[in-house]
């Protein structure tokens, strides 16, 4: 599947454009990291893109209309790991991009969560301010942190090395997103 067809479907199910620039920074992230290990870019690309495509469409059977329409396409890869993307769910992690999509998801949105309180956004954003941000409960109450620290553990990442892996994908991408 192209980023085309992968963006088609994403526009169909998704208007919200929070929730897009949220889709589109894991999107980057996720083709950044596939760059990193030797992966397939545009296979994580899109993984990343469409991970939470039916969210707004259907919130009650999410992900379960974006992974079979991936499985319906053929992309059971990306179906696989796009069902694996909350450890919740209690899908197991097979593969390489099952683990980075869980790891980057939770973690992306806090990261963009800590650069709008900041005012210079993302320009100085440190690891340090952002692991600090991570044991207050009460910023961004809604991440779930033990996400954050099982998608690392998983991926086989150290913590303070991923967030600053992720934070400088997305200061290269700072206008585009925002922040």
């Amino acid at each position: 599947m192209t980023r085309e067809e992968a963006r088609s479907i994403l526009y169909e199910m998704t208007k919200s454009q929070s929730l897009l620039r949220h889709m589109r920074s894991i999107e980057l992230v996720m083709e950044a990291y596939a760059g990193k290990l030797g992966e397939n870019p545009e296979e994580w690309a899109v993984a990343g893109l469409l991970h939470d495509a039916d969210y707004e469409a259907f919130p009650d059977q999410h992900p379960g209309i974006i992974v079979d329409k991936l499985r319906t396409l053929g992309e059971e890869k990306i179906a696989h790991a796009v069902s694996a993307h909350y450890t919740k769910w209690n899908v197991p992690y097979v593969t390489t991009l099952d683990k980075a999509l869980l790891a980057c998801d939770e973690l992306t949105g806090f990261i963009i969560a800590c650069c709008q309180v900041r005012p210079d956004g993302i320009a100085s954003l440190e690891p340090k301010s952002v692991l600090k941000k991570l044991k207050d409960k009460t910023f961004a109450a809604k991440v779930e942190r033990d996400e954050v620290y099982k998608g690392a553990e998983l991926f086989g990442v150290e913590l303070t090395d991923h967030i600053a892996f992720i934070i400088n994908v997305l200061r290269e991408n700072k206008a585009e997103l925002g922040i």
